[in-house]
């Protein structure tokens, strides 16, 4: 349960101001069809997250010792400080739909635009930490609903609703708290 719930508040606070949420709220306010756009997120992110579980269990799997402890560690803390840096949104993500609908230009334009976000990062990471694709890909996806979700509805407005400075700092925090965690674990100091 603990992979649950880490899983979703670190993806929920670091996927605010991301790429990924800019380009959900493009979207909406291009093509103003949120069904269509939720269900092509939550199809993208299923899928893109339950691969980057799948690969942060399999490397762990197979490669364990305390040197890779200590990698993921510093790859939270690294994390923190990525979360600092402001995504921007791209000028293409919001092009026309053509011929496949919001639904699939959605789930393509969000499976494509995650590849290397720190979210599917993290992801990689939570299942190399945690050993359970299900849940860190259920928590994950659930993380990028609770932002997605309201942004598609909010539109433009949700960008003015919470400081996107503090959120970064707040989502910095927790990554680094998560490194640190590994940290003090590996040096012995929670048994």
């Amino acid at each position: 349960m603990e992979s649950l719930l880490v899983s979703t508040l670190v993806v929920a606070i670091a996927e605010i101001g991301d790429k990924t949420q800019l380009l959900a709220i493009i979207l909406a306010t291009r093509f103003k069809k949120p069904i269509p756009i939720i269900m092509g997120i939550l199809v993208a992110t299923l899928l893109n997250h339950a691969l980057a579980a799948l690969a942060g269990s399999l490397v762990a799997h197979y490669l364990q010792g305390a040197w890779f402890q200590w990698l993921i560690a510093i790859s939270f803390i690294a994390m923190a400080a990525w979360a600092l840096i402001p995504d921007k949104a791209d000028d293409e993500e919001g092009g026309a739909v053509g011929r496949y609908g919001v639904f699939a230009t959605t789930a393509v334009a969000f499976f494509l635009v995650e590849m290397g976000d720190k979210t599917q990062i993290a992801t990689v990471a939570l299942g190399a930490q945690f050993h359970s694709v299900t849940l860190v890909a259920a928590g994950t996806t659930l993380g990028m609903m609770l932002a997605n979700v309201p942004a598609v509805y909010l539109g433009e407005a949700a960008t003015r609703i919470v400081p996107l400075k503090y959120v970064r700092i707040g989502a910095a925090l927790i990554f680094l708290g998560l490194g640190l965690w590994g940290v003090a674990t590996l040096l012995g100091l929670f048994k």
